[in-house]
């Protein structure tokens, strides 16, 4: 039988790592026997007044520790930890991050991203493996360069010699996607103790990367027109961090852009001070309004920049190459990192990858997403505009894949995730994109991978939950009580 169970909706740490917690310290400590049946995830939530999604995201982190064990038709029994030789969370304890699948189960999930699976280029990409698997396939199976499969990288760098972001002193590298691009530099720029300036709301991937690499990350607000330079300045002043990290175009999870004059500026402030400039540029390719700018890398006169690249949101993200332009001192020790790391990247998807460059099929894709982007952008603006709380206030990008929401003062983002997942839609609260202070009240919303008509209904949904707790809010206040905990 269960033990008693008491979840604090007041405290900072959300419902379901509270559940969690306490459903693990039961089993380690043999309150619950190995074998012994734990209650349905309906059932559970029913008992608790709690989102039925709660409960699943308790016992997923469960079953990730092999503690629990689901099984089809029979339910879930504790699985460990009785009689273990290795209490495995108390060996790795202070080494892990949290990796939850936020709303994942929803119907319309505003918390991807990534394109839609509708709008991936499936049959361009199927041609194109065939073209290879028809090719030099032995060249393919060696093992190769950490550098990159060497076909692939010589077109990459006279495309950014075309360009402006390969110059006479530059070096180019292919990695397992941006990720692992941010994870080698993070590796090569930052010493233990050593600060990285980054944006702040920022992609947890990045935030993540440079913590785990022992750096001290200092979070620099973001505002309309992307990193808070003005803060960025008076950060400078008081250190010289190992680098500053920004994303120019469509910033993650703002959506904000750079001006041109605002990029200006941030290579003065970093010349000035003497310190590397990380550009993350994943979304540029993604402008579906307005002019295209030039990158921080094509504007570098001072081998300041190191530009990272990837062809994941051109609706090809499991492909995971990306790659990194530098100077060539730079690309050289991230080499060597990356030959300790994984030797190198797979040549297969490079391959893939280089014939729908030469094909021209990606370009056509991209045209096409490029119109599909645009058609979803505005529903997500126009959904917005019209369907969320007065005092509600969200950013408005001419591309990329986000929109930032601050709902009116009392409403908490992650606390209204709940309600707003039993109606069918996820979102991603502001809380995991924090750096030094969380916005309780902000969220982010992904359009990409949605169709305009779901995009409205989803947005029509959120806005009837937020407004009926606005509402609460707004009545509580009046009537001089405490806020609501909604």
């Amino acid at each position: 039988m269960l033990p008693p169970v008491r979840l604090d909706p007041r405290s900072e740490e959300p419902l379901y790592r509270q559940l969690y917690a306490q459903l693990r310290e039961r089993i380690l400590s043999g309150a619950l026997a190995r074998g012994e049946k734990i209650p349905p995830t309906r059932e559970l939530a029913g008992q608790l007044g709690v989102n039925r999604a709660t409960v699943a995201a308790a016992y997923e982190l469960l079953e990730q520790e092999g503690l629990i064990r689901g099984h089809v038709g029979r339910g879930s029994f504790v699985a460990g930890a009785g009689g273990a030789a290795m209490d495995w969370e108390a060996r790795l304890r202070g080494t892990g991050l949290e990796a939850r699948g936020w709303g994942g189960e929803a119907r319309i999930n505003f918390a991807s991203a990534r394109p839609g699976e509708d709008l991936m280029p499936v049959e361009e990409f199927r041609a194109c493996a065939r073209d290879v698997l028809r090719g030099d396939i032995e060249r393919i199976l060696r093992l190769g360069s950490p550098y990159g499969y060497a076909p692939l990288r010589e077109w990459l760098i006279e495309q950014g010699r075309a360009e402006g972001t390969v110059r006479e002193d530059d070096d180019l590298i292919i990695t397992s996607g941006c990720q692992q691009a941010l994870d080698l530099l993070g590796r090569t720029l930052a010493g233990a103790g050593e600060a990285v300036a980054v944006e702040d709301p920022v992609y947890p991937g990045l935030r993540d990367v440079f913590t785990r690499s022992g750096a001290r990350v200092a979070g620099v607000p973001v505002a309309g027109e992307g990193i808070d330079l003005d803060a960025l300045g008076r950060l400078l002043e008081r250190e010289t961090p190992a680098a500053v990290a920004v994303t120019p175009n469509f910033q993650n999870p703002t959506g904000a852009t750079m001006g041109l004059e605002a990029r200006r500026h941030l290579l003065r402030l970093a010349r000035g001070a003497g310190v590397a400039v990380i550009e993350n540029d994943i979304y540029g390719g993604l402008r579906y309004e307005g002019q295209d700018l030039p990158s921080l890398k094509q504007m570098d006169e001072h081998r300041l920049v190191i530009q990272v690249r990837s062809v994941s949101k051109l609706a090809l993200p499991g492909l995971r190459v990306g790659w990194v332009t530098g100077p060539r001192e730079v690309v050289r020790r991230l080499a060597e990192w990356k030959q300790t790391a994984d030797l190198h990247s797979d040549h297969l998807s490079q391959a893939v990858l280089l014939r729908l460059f030469e094909s021209r099929r990606l370009e056509s894709h991209r045209r096409r997403l490029l119109d599909a982007g645009r058609a979803r952008l505005r529903a997500a603006l126009d959904g917005c505009a019209k369907h969320l709380p007065p005092g509600s206030r969200f950013t408005r990008p001419e591309g990329g894949a986000n929109v930032w929401v601050r709902l009116p003062e009392g409403l908490d983002a992650e606390r209204l995730l709940a309600k707003a997942e039993a109606a069918g839609v996820g979102y991603l609260p502001g809380r995991l994109f924090a750096v030094r202070r969380a916005e309780t009240g902000a969220l982010r919303l992904s359009f990409a991978g949605l169709e305009p008509a779901l995009i409205e209904e989803g947005l029509q949904i959120l806005g009837r939950i937020f407004r009926r707790e606005w509402q609460k809010a707004r009545a509580s206040a009046s009537a001089g009580l405490a806020p609501a905990i909604v």
